[in-house]
C-alpha cells in the first residue's frame, strides 16, 4: 500500500453536491472531477454528499470544480479549501440583497479587505464564497463589512447544521403527498375492479396520477433528463421509464381500448418517494456522528482583556488570549492551564469515563468539561488546529474515502444501469417473439403467485414485464454498501478515541500479521527516572550526577530529561556546558567545566577510546532488570553508571497477550540493547525483539518484517517514528505523541493506551464484515430479483417495493455496527 502526503502546493477542497440520486452519478462525478487538468485525485461520497478533491491551485480553481460538477448535471457549492499558505476558502449566507448590483457591491467590498484572496457573491444564490487568509482576517472582520455596506453575513455551517432534518422533511412531504393519491388510486381500483364499475374511473385515476407523475415526481424526470444529456444512465433513468411510459400508456384509453397503466405507474413512482425518504432518515442517521462532533464545541468564550472578562465568538479567539473557564462549563478551545487546579471531563477525547486532574501548566482540550475548579486557560490553537476540528476533518476523511474492496463494486455499477436497460429491451423483444414459450411459464407462475395474470394480452405481459426488469434493478444499494458502513464505523471509532484517516485503512488493518511497537511512550509511559548511580572511580554519587546531568542539558531526550530532573531534585547547580554533540543512537558528550564528559553505550565509549569493562558485570545487571543503563566518562575515564527505567503503562501485557491471542504477532523496535529490550519485552509478552536500532534503522527493520510476516502495522509517538509508521502497512500513532508522527500515521489513539489498537483491529473487522454483508444482500438481491422479474413473474408494484427495501437493508444493517462492543476483553469486567 503507498501513502501519500499532500504536499504544500496541493489544496484540498470539499465540495458540498446535491442532485445525486444513487451511486452512478457519484461514479460520473468522481471521472469528470478526475479528468480535470490539475486535478490529483477526487472522491465523491454518495452517502455524505461530498465531493473530496486534491488539486494544483495553479492549474485549476475551486470554482472551475464547482462548474465541471454543473456540466455534469448537478449542483455544488464550496464547502471549504485548506492547505499551501494557510487560504482557506469558505461559503456564506447572505442576506438584504435585491438585486445583482447588491451582489457586485458586497462583492468589491470584501475583495478590498486585506487578506482577502478573491470573493465571489451570487445574487440568485444568495451566497458569498470568500477565499481568505484566516491570519489576516477574521469571520467578525467579514461580517463588518458586509454589515457595513448594509446587508448580512451568517456563516453557511450554521444554516446547514439542520440540514439533513430539511431535507428529510422535504423528502416526508413529497412523500405524503404521493401516498395520499395513490392511495385514493388504489381504493378507487379496488371498487372498480371488485365491487362495481366507478364513474368516469379513467378521468380519475388520471387527475389524480398527474401530481405524483409530474408533482412530486417532476425532479425525478428531470434527474434522469440530465443523465441521458450527458450521455449516461442512472437510477432515475430506471424510475422514470418504470412510471412515465406506463402513465402515457395508459392516457391511450381516452382514444382506443388498451390496458390502463396510471395505477402500477403512480404507484411505482409512490414506491419511489417512499423508499428515498427512508433512505434520506436512514442516512442522516448514519451521519450523526459528525453532527454530534461539531455540536460538542463551544459558541463563545470569556477572555480577559485589561482586566476585564469580555464573552467573544470562539472563532474569534487568538493564540495568547486568557480564558476564563467556570465549573460545569465547556473549555472553548485547546489550551494551557495558567492558573487554578480542576477535574476535567475528557471522555469526548479519549472514550474514558472518569475525570482526570489538571493543574497550571498542563495541556487541556477544547470541548472538554471543566467539572470542578475556577481556571485560567492559554489558547494555545484555534480553528482547524484544535483537536476537535482534526478529530471532525479525520472522520469526515474517513467517511470521504474509499475501501479498496469498493472499486470493484464502482466498476460494476458503471455499468448497471445500462446493461438494465438493455435487458428490458431484449425482454419486451422476446416476450413478444416467443409468447409461447412466456406464457407457458407465466401459467406456472398463475398456480402460486396471485399478481400473475396469464389471461392478459402477450403486448400487455411484455410491458408489465418489461417494467418488473426495470424498477426492481438497485444499484443503489451496491453504492451505500461502503459509505454507509463507514460512516458509522468512524464515528462509533471517535466515540472510542479511534480516528481512522481513511477507509484503505479500515480494510488493510484487519489483515495485519504483525504489530511493531517502538518501546518509549508506547509500550512504556515515556516518563524515565533515575533508578541506579554507581560510582566507579573517585567521583562520588553527586558528583557522577552532576556531570552526567549537565552535559545532559544539551538534549531533549526522554533519558536526558530523567537525568535533569534527578539533578534538579538534589538541588544541584549545573556546570557549564560546551562542545556539546549528540551521537545518534549512543549517547551525548560535551565539555563540562574544562572537563571531556561522556553519557551514552558502550558503543560510544569504544568509539572514545575509553575503557568501560570494569563496569561490564554492573552493568548487565542493570539491564537484566529491564533499565537502561549508561556509562558515564568523565575526562577519558570511566566514571560510573547511571540507570533510568520507564515504567510500564498499565494495560501494555494486558493488550499485547490479546493481540496474541487473536493471531497477531508482536514485536518491538527500539535503540535499546538486545538485554534490556529483552527484559522489557519479557515482561510484556512480546515474542519478536529487534534491539539496537539506530533512528535511521526502523525503516529498514519494518521492511524485513514486511517480507517476513505479509501486512505489518507499527505503533509509535515520536518524530523519529514517523518515517516506519509511513512505511508500515498501517501506521498507527499514540495521540500522546508528537504531531509529525500523527500526521505519517493512518490511525491515531487519541487516549494513548495501546489497548486502543485492540478496538481499532476489531473495529476494522466489524466495518469490513459489514461492508462484505452489505455487498452480499445487495448482489444476491440483484442476482435473485431481475431473472425472477425476466420471466414476468414479478408485478412492478412489488418490484419497486423490493428495491426500496433493497438499499434500506443495507443501511440499516450498517447502522448495527452501533451495538458492537470493540473494547478489548479485558477492559469489559
Amino acid at each position: 500500500m503507498e501513502k501519500q502526503i499532500r504536499t504544500s502546493a496541493t489544496l484540498q477542497c470539499v465540495l458540498k453536491l446535491s442532485g445525486m440520486t444513487c451511486t452512478s452519478c457519484a461514479n460520473h462525478i468522481a471521472t469528470d472531477l478526475n479528468k480535470l487538468n490539475g486535478v490529483r485525485s477526487a472522491n465523491v461520497n454518495f452517502a455524505t454528499e461530498k465531493a473530496y478533491v486534491e488539486f494544483d491551485p495553479q492549474l485549476v480553481t475551486p470554482e472551475q470544480l464547482v462548474e465541471c460538477v454543473q456540466n455534469a448535471g448537478y449542483d455544488a457549492t464550496i464547502a471549504e479549501t485548506e492547505g499551501g499558505n494557510a487560504k482557506v476558502t469558505r461559503t456564506y449566507k447572505i442576506s438584504g440583497m435585491s438585486c445583482s448590483s447588491c451582489a457586485n457591491t458586497i462583492e468589491k467590498a470584501l475583495s478590498r479587505l486585506p487578506g482577502v484572496e478573491r470573493a465571489n457573491v451570487s445574487f440568485a444564490s444568495e451566497k458569498a464564497t470568500v477565499t481568505f487568509n484566516p491570519e489576516q482576517v477574521r469571520v467578525t472582520d467579514l461580517k463588518r463589512i458586509v454589515t457595513n455596506t448594509g446587508y448580512q453575513l451568517t456563516e453557511e455551517v450554521e444554516q446547514t447544521k439542520d440540514a439533513d432534518d430539511l431535507k428529510m422533511r422535504s423528502a416526508l412531504r413529497t412523500m405524503l403527498i404521493s401516498a395520499g393519491l395513490s392511495t385514493v388510486i388504489m381504493v378507487l381500483m379496488v371498487i372498480h375492479m371488485f365491487v362495481r364499475p366507478v364513474p368516469g374511473y379513467l378521468p380519475l385515476t388520471a387527475i389524480l396520477g398527474f401530481p405524483i407523475i409530474f408533482g412530486t415526481g417532476l425532479h425525478v424526470h428531470q434527474a434522469s433528463i440530465k443523465a441521458l444529456r450527458n450521455g449516461r444512465a442512472n437510477m432515475d433513468v430506471l424510475v422514470t421509464l418504470g412510471s412515465l411510459p406506463p402513465y402515457l400508456v395508459g392516457l391511450l384509453g381516452f382514444f382506443i381500448p388498451v390496458q390502463t397503466f396510471i395505477e402500477m405507474a403512480t404507484t411505482i413512482m409512490t414506491f419511489h418517494l417512499v423508499g428515498k425518504y427512508l433512505e434520506t432518515r436512514a442516512k442522516g442517521r448514519a451521519s450523526q456522528a459528525i453532527k454530534k462532533l461539531v455540536q460538542m464545541g463551544a459558541k463563545t468564550a470569556r477572555v480577559i482583556e485589561n482586566g476585564k472578562e469580555q464573552e467573544v465568538a470562539v472563532e474569534d479567539l487568538r493564540i495568547g488570549d486568557i480564558m476564563v473557564v467556570r465549573p460545569g462549563e465547556k473549555i472553548p478551545t485547546d489550551g494551557t492551564i495558567v492558573a487554578g487546579t480542576s477535574l476535567i471531563d475528557e471522555s469526548m477525547a479519549t472514550g474514558e469515563s472518569m475525570p482526570v486532574q489538571r493543574a497550571p501548566g498542563d495541556a487541556v482540550i477544547g470541548a472538554t468539561i471543566n467539572r470542578q475548579g475556577l481556571l485560567q486557560v492559554e489558547v494555545t490553537k484555534v480553528g482547524k488546529d484544535t483537536f476537535l476540528s482534526q478529530v471532525i476533518k479525520m472522520v469526515e476523511e474517513c467517511q470521504g474515502s474509499k475501501v479498496p474492496i469498493q472499486e470493484f463494486a464502482d466498476r460494476i455499477t458503471g455499468y448497471f444501469v445500462p446493461a438494465i436497460v438493455v435487458l428490458t429491451i431484449l425482454t419486451f423483444i422476446s416476450f413478444n417473439l416467443f409468447p409461447s414459450f412466456h406464457l407457458g411459464i407465466i401459467e406456472w407462475g398463475a398456480s402460486f403467485l396471485p399478481w400473475v395474470n396469464p389471461a392478459l394480452t402477450p403486448l400487455t405481459l411484455a410491458f408489465i414485464t418489461a417494467t418488473a426488469v426495470l424498477v426492481i434493478a438497485c444499484p443503489c444499494a451496491l453504492g451505500l454498501g461502503t459509505p454507509t458502513a463507514l460512516m458509522v464505523g468512524s464515528g462509533l471509532g471517535a466515540e472510542h478515541g479511534i480516528l481512522i484517516r481513511n477507509g484503505e485503512a479500515v480494510q488493510t488493518l484487519k489483515e495485519v500479521r504483525l504489530v511493531a511497537f517502538d518501546k518509549t511512550g508506547t509500550i512504556t509511559k515515556g516518563k524515565p527516572e533515575v533508578t541506579d548511580l554507581l560510582t566507579l572511580s573517585e567521583h562520588s554519587n553527586q558528583e557522577l550526577l552532576y556531570y552526567a546531568a549537565s552535559v545532559e542539558a544539551g538534549s531533549e531526550h526522554p533519558l536526558s530529561h530523567a537525568i535533569t530532573v534527578a539533578a534538579e531534585a538534589d538541588k544541584l547547580k549545573l556546570g557549564t556546558l560546551t562542545d556539546f554533540q549528540a551521537v545518534v543512537g549512543m549517547g551525548v558528550s560535551g565539555t563540562v567545566d574544562g572537563l571531556s564528559v561522556l553519557v551514552g553505550s558502550k558503543r560510544l565509549m569504544q568509539e572514545q577510546g575509553v575503557e568501560y569493562m570494569t563496569g561490564q558485570a554492573q552493568l548487565e545487571r542493570l539491564e537484566d532488570q529491564a533499565k537502561t543503563a549508561m556509562y558515564v566518562a568523565v575526562d577519558g575515564r570511566l566514571a560510573g553508571i547511571i540507570a533510568v527505567a520507564d515504567t510500564l503503562k498499565a494495560d501494555s501485557a494486558l493488550a499485547i497477550k490479546e493481540l496474541e491471542s487473536l493471531g497477531i504477532k508482536t514485536a518491538m523496535i527500539t535503540g535499546d540493547n538486545e538485554r534490556t529490550a529483552k527484559a522489557i519485552a519479557a515482561q510484556v509478552g512480546i515474542s519478536h525483539v529487534i534491539a539496537g536500532v539506530l533512528p535511521d534503522g526502523k525503516v529498514n527493520e519494518i521492511v524485513k518484517l514486511q517480507e517476513q510476516y505479509g501486512t505489518i502495522a507499527m505503533v509509535g509517538d515520536g518524530i523519529n517514528d514517523a518515517p516506519a509508521l509511513k512505511q508500515s502497512n498501517v501506521g498507527i500513532a499514540i495521540g500522546t505523541g508528537t504531531d509529525i508522527a500523527i500526521e505519517a500515521a493512518d490511525v491515531t489513539l487519541v487516549r494513548g493506551d495501546i489497548s486502543g489498537i485492540i478496538s481499532a483491529i476489531k473495529l476494522s473487522r466489524s466495518i469490513f464484515r459489514k461492508i462484505q454483508e452489505n455487498y452480499f444482500w445487495a448482489w444476491f438481491y440483484n442476482a435473485v430479483a431481475i431473472p425472477v422479474a425476466t420471466l414476468g413473474l414479478l408485478h412492478p408494484m412489488i418490484g419497486v417495493a423490493a428495491m426500496s427495501m433493497s438499499s434500506l437493508n443495507v443501511v440499516y444493517n450498517s447502522l448495527r455496527l452501533r451495538k458492537v462492543d470493540i473494547r478489548p476483553s479485558f477492559a469489559r469486567n
